[in-house]
């Protein structure tokens, strides 16, 4: 069984000027290989930390009650606070394997999951298998309460990859399908594995597909949301462009909604491509690009900047194609800015040694004075690790982080140890926070076969001073149910109250979060005054809008 526990405040080895320090370190134990794969951030700056894991079987459940062990992989959630504190952690298991891919935390305070499931009806999952593998979705409240559940797929394999929430509430899931000759007339891909496009309805009712591909290999890596309510596919391709007339199939087929199939329509530069694809709000392809060497491009991370969107993963390919920046050992980082249309900003390349591997990227965004409402970008974060190959390095198998200005000039790289560091420790996702902090999340093993979770946060000084502060922020606003409260400067305990317009004290409550949930529901539509006082006698007041 695993046991979660904190560790002391200690310091992570410095390779750079920027100052950091250890706020907290969380190991999540195992005796099995767990794979982890995301840290999602909550509204209120909470962490859910998902993967995959073996359970313990019997010392999982109460004392007479029948175990889940089915001896596969299920589907494994933790949920921590501010502090790095265990709040809940469950499991949903099939009865056969089960992988979490992803999951995003919606609006209303919960999350959805996302998963590729080998299992069929039983335990806890409700719906029998389509066919193959199934992408396999729960969405659960902020307590880890199922809402629902829903299983996608055909007679072929599918496998999920990420996901968003759309400004209506729904959500749209990213994956990937095998071809399959099985499959009804007009259902079918282009290539050997295309991408599966998925949109569903707040309590997934499937609205509507779409497929993606070209005559060879297409596998989607991630989907973001980008400003106009659309979204960008970042898509490793090995792929060649459809030739054919007419670039839209579309066809409701033996399903209840409609199924668009678009061909690729870009060449590969080489043995793979970064294939970039943005969907408008309906789910149109309003344009795609290929990026690439004559080598091995894959892409990873996608992240939104202020002027458009910023593309990495990992090159093996010399200057070719239309990659203007060569590589200096194994594979490196490959990094790209383009504009809103898709168009080239600029690219650039960053080493580690052996076989450098990106999990992750963030953008430190701040409003520009001169144009009011108007982002800029002020730093790029990225996260990963490295993999040896052949000979192992010093710092082989360690998370390392590399912060970049907005034109992507390297200002510093470092890597990060925390309490203890192990012979194998992988970074599989990495956030920033909006105080400036630093969430890191991976696997730490002795040996390869026995991973255990590793979370760390960090706080980063020169980070912290790019971060803009407000004394007090509340959101949403106007607030329907709930709102954050947001305390822009430092304290150990503060209190929170809420007065009406007339001065009447309503609520009261005590916070050691610098993000703290209230509860609104009660209250009339109107105007109300928050006010925080501070240990450190700092106040600070805004005002609440009920709708």
């Amino acid at each position: 069984m695993r046991k979660l526990y904190m560790s002391a405040l200690t310091m992570c080895t410095l390779l750079g000027l920027s100052a950091q320090e250890v706020l907290w370190q969380k190991d999540i134990k195992s005796s099995t290989q767990d794979f982890l794969s995301q840290i999602t951030t909550t509204i209120d700056q909470q962490y859910l930390i998902t993967g995959s894991s073996i359970q313990a079987g019997s010392l999982r459940e109460p004392q007479g009650t029948a175990s889940k062990q089915n001896n596969g992989y299920d589907f494994h959630l933790v949920k921590l606070n501010q502090q790095g504190e265990g709040i809940w952690e469950k499991y949903f298991s099939g009865q056969n394997h089960d992988y979490i891919s992803a999951s995003v935390a919606t609006q209303e305070g919960g999350f959805l999951i996302a998963g590729t499931s080998y299992s069929g009806k039983g335990l806890d999952k409700k719906e029998d298998s389509k066919g193959g593998s199934d992408i396999w979705l729960i969405r659960i409240n902020e307590f880890g309460d199922e809402l629902w559940q829903k299983t996608l797929g055909t007679s072929s394999d599918e496998e999920a990859r990420s996901v968003i929430q759309t400004t209506d509430f729904g959500f749209v899931v990213a994956g990937n399908k095998q071809s399959s000759l099985r499959e009804p007339q007009g259902t079918s891909g282009y290539g050997s594995k295309d991408v599966l496009i998925t949109k569903l309805d707040k309590n997934g009712k499937i609205l509507s597909e779409t497929i993606l591909g070209g005559k060879g290999l297409d596998e989607v890596e991630k989907i973001i949301p980008t400003k106009d309510g659309g979204a960008l596919l970042g898509i490793y391709s090995r792929s060649s462009e459809v030739r054919a007339s007419g670039s839209v199939d579309k066809t409701a087929g033996a399903t209840a909604y409609p199924v668009s199939r678009t061909p690729k329509s870009t060449d590969n530069y080489g043995e793979g491509d970064y294939w970039i694809v943005k969907l408008s709000k309906e789910g149109k392809v309003e344009w795609e690009k290929n990026f690439g060497g004559k080598g091995d491009d894959h892409v990873r991370t996608l992240a939104l900047t202020s002027s458009g969107y910023l593309i990495g993963g990992e090159s093996r390919s010399e200057k070719s194609g239309n990659k203007t920046v060569g590589i200096e050992e194994g594979t490196d980082l490959w990094l790209i800015s383009l504009n809103e249309r898709g168009e080239e900003i600029w690219q650039k390349s960053y080493n580690f040694g052996n076989r450098d591997i990106l999990m992750g990227a963030s953008v430190i965004q701040s409003q520009d004075s001169r144009a009011k409402n108007q982002d800029f970008t002020k730093g790029i974060l990225l996260g990963g690790y490295t993999q040896a190959e052949g000979r192992i390095e010093s710092d082989d198998e360690k998370f390392w982080m590399l912060y970049l200005d907005q034109e992507g000039n390297e200002q510093w790289r470092k890597h990060v140890k925390g309490e203890s560091a192990k012979k194998e420790e992988r970074l599989s996702d990495i956030k920033l926070n909006r105080d400036g902090s630093i969430i890191l999340a991976g696997t730490s093993a002795e040996e390869l076969g026995k991973e255990n979770w590793k979370i760390v946060k960090l706080g980063d000084s020169q980070i912290n001073k790019l971060i803009e502060k407000q004394d007090i922020k509340i959101y949403p606003n106007p607030v329907s149910e709930y709102a954050y409260v947001e305390i822009g400067f430092d304290f150990k305990e503060a209190d929170i109250l809420l007065y009406d317009m007339g001065g009447r004290q309503l609520q009261s409550l005590k916070t050691k979060n610098k993000v703290t949930k209230i509860n609104t529901q009660n209250l009339i539509q109107g105007a109300y005054l928050v006010t925080i006082k501070t240990d450190t006698n700092k106040t600070a007041s805004a005002k609440l809008i009920k709708k």
